[in-house]
């Protein structure tokens, strides 16, 4: 393993950290990439097969959709304990196991006999990955300059999009010739190439300093975390997001597959190439930052988010398409803010200020993959639009909130003087 577990001997100095122009950040930022790669890919490897699962078990939307929602459910669960955990036995090491066994679970998983079977397998996948997000924002914290966050977060989530995109045509290919059980397969192998790559390439850690795993300290840090309004807020925004992103990608298998559009399995598989403009987008986050500021940043993400979704309400693909390209695009540029915002707003705790976020993250995935399913049934893809944005309604209060309190602080400073 790598020496990731030694204490420093003197206070971290910023410039010795990782700068864009140095070989270790692009190592850092390539085995990252992989990893997000992986992550995405096998969190949601069932995600476009949803309409497969449920003829092949003979189940609704709404049933099929718990091969998603408890993976992501089980992710949000464990995330803070093991992001505990890797406070003790360091970053390298926690997210090294995690994506070892979730592979190995994922080599498993398409040899389920029944969907209770299947859900309970994606449950185990999902607390397994749980390691390794929260692991990775504070590795990057600690790792990298400051001025360099946002981008290398950008980076690790953009290698989320690729995951996404990657495992959704990949399966949509070959359920179509092979039926579904070998898609999941072809995941499974895919995430363990990714994985190989992630261990080859991550340097060893040279700022992490282990500490005791102390429940009570870990309770007085959360509780300190949670009581941060900022905190609190990016919390929200990042389950928000979320929320809609669930949504949409549960459902858009269905309504493609249906009338009037009555696209194949394999067709709606490549759909997800729209993936590629969250992986720019998410990427870009730094420099929308730098002009915009973060809360200028989020505006402008929750403003494509809604613009997609009204557009996703033509019975025209095109409309539809152009749709998911704006969701896709406001979504992860919004992540991306809001997570890096998280790592760069907690002084200490940093491995449980993002473990809150992603936990945040993945219930808002969980409740939207289930609330998405369940809007669709009763209302069609309309009732799923109206939960999105109602979702992105409160992105953008919780962020004109934020606003507010900023220029009240602001104006406060003078007067203190």
């Amino acid at each position: 393993m790598p020496a990731d577990t030694r204490a420093s001997t003197s206070p971290v100095d910023a410039d010795s950290r990782l700068s864009p122009s140095s070989p270790g950040y692009r190592r850092t930022s390539l085995a990252l990439f992989a990893a997000g790669v992986a992550t995405f890919a096998l969190l949601y490897s069932t995600q476009a097969l949803l309409p497969a699962v449920s003829a092949d078990f003979g189940v609704s939307a709404s049933a099929a959709s718990w091969t998603v929602s408890a993976a992501t459910g089980a992710l949000a669960l464990a995330v803070l304990p093991l992001s505990a955990l890797s406070e003790r036995f360091g970053r390298v090491r926690m997210m090294t196991v995690s994506l070892a066994v979730a592979v190995l679970v994922g080599l498993l998983v398409p040899l389920a006999p029944d969907l209770g079977s299947l859900i309970a397998l994606r449950a185990v996948q999902g607390a397994a990955l749980a390691g390794l997000p929260a692991s990775a924002m504070a590795y990057l914290a600690e790792e990298v300059r400051p001025r360099a966050l946002v981008a290398a977060i950008g980076l690790f989530v953009a290698g989320n999009s690729i995951g996404g995109m990657t495992g959704r045509i990949l399966t949509g290919w070959v359920a179509q010739l092979w039926g579904w059980r070998a898609a999941l397969a072809s995941v499974g192998l895919l995430a363990l190439v990714c994985a190989l790559v992630f261990r080859a390439l991550l340097p060893a850690a040279r700022h992490f300093a282990p500490g005791p795993v102390n429940p009570k300290a870990l309770l007085a840090t959360v509780r300190g975390h949670l009581a941060d309004p900022l905190l609190l807020r990016l919390y929200a925004i990042g389950a928000l997001f979320m929320t809609v992103f669930g949504a949409v990608y549960t459902v858009i298998g269905y309504r493609l597959t249906e009338e009037p559009f009555g696209l194949p399995q394999g067709v709606v598989g490549s759909v997800f190439l729209v993936y590629l403009v969250g992986t720019a987008s998410s990427a870009a986050a730094g420099k929308l930052v730098g002009r915009l500021g973060r809360r200028g940043a989020l505006y402008l993400a929750v403003s494509t988010t809604a613009a997609g979704l009204l557009l996703s309400l033509g019975d025209e693909l095109t409309a539809v398409l152009l749709g998911l390209v704006l969701i896709t695009a406001g979504f992860f540029a919004g992540h991306a803010v809001a997570s890096s915002s998280v790592s760069r707003t907690a002084k200490t705790g940093r491995a449980q200020a993002s473990a809150l976020y992603q936990s945040a993250y993945y219930v808002g995935s969980s409740a939207g993959g289930t609330l998405g399913a369940v809007a669709f049934h009763s209302g069609g893809w309309g009732g799923t639009v109206a939960l999105g944005l109602f979702a992105v309604v409160g992105v953008a209060s919780i962020t004109l909130y934020g606003t507010r309190v900023a220029r009240a602080e602001r104006r406060l400073v003078p007067a203190t003087r």
